[in-house]
């Protein structure tokens, strides 16, 4: 079954349903507000939309994606206890562009000139909503990277698509959690069991794996 590694913001448009500059509007850390894509040269804005030399048209991306490995940030989210113990973890249920319904984490590229911090803050908010109120350090450090690959068995994640370098961290949230975008609900279980056989066999690209390093790095696994 083909996997893909979710990309932020399929979507997104105007008010007019022309797609935007995905480096400028809500859920962006910089920027005034989204502009036309490009007018077909490699990476070069359209007409009235600023400067911005870092915006790919989807045949772009494709042919980026071909040549270049894709930097993502990837993050599990967690409940905590007053000492720091994780209780909970939340594990999305997604709707992916083959209308299969798979299991994953919060994931996502970073963009042209964000820090990777803000890369997380904002897919962390677009999965989860506004309301998770993630806690994240002044300087986050992932738990591991994980590299995935177009060919199977290179390394235990797989997407069809590219070759993706994920940094993947553990991040706390203490409020409430209302799935945006293609994800359809976030699921919170034990360590226990998101760190199971029966769940791993159902989560995408070999995420099961990940999902247990996150839980050795907080000492969760029993």
């Amino acid at each position: 079954m083909p996997v893909r590694t979710p990309d932020p913001d399929p979507n997104e448009r105007d008010d007019s349903d022309t797609p935007r500059d995905p480096l400028g509007g809500v859920g962006a850390s910089f920027g005034q507000g989204g502009h036309p894509v490009g007018d077909g040269s490699f990476g070069s804005p359209a007409p009235g939309s600023g400067t911005n030399p870092a915006w790919l048209t989807d045949v772009e991306l494709a042919e980026a994606r071909r040549r270049l490995p894709m930097l993502y940030v990837e993050a599990l989210p967690v409940r905590t206890d007053g000492v720091g113990v994780v209780t909970e973890v939340g594990i999305l249920l997604r709707a992916t562009p083959l209308g299969e319904i798979t299991r994953t984490l919060v994931s996502g590229r970073v963009r042209y000139g964000e820090t990777v911090r803000d890369a997380l803050f904002r897919h962390v908010e677009n999965d989860l909503g506004p309301m998770a109120f993630p806690l994240l350090p002044p300087q986050p450090t992932p738990f591991t990277v994980a590299e995935y690959f177009p060919i199977p068995g290179v390394s235990a994640f797989h997407d069809d698509r590219q070759h993706a370098v994920s940094l993947a961290f553990v991040v706390p949230v203490t409020g409430t959690c209302e799935p945006r975008q293609d994800a359809l609900e976030v699921t919170w279980m034990t360590p226990q069991e998101a760190a199971s056989d029966a769940l791993s066999a159902e989560m995408e690209g070999g995420r099961g794996t990940l999902v247990r390093l996150a839980l050795a790095s907080v000492g969760a696994l029993r």
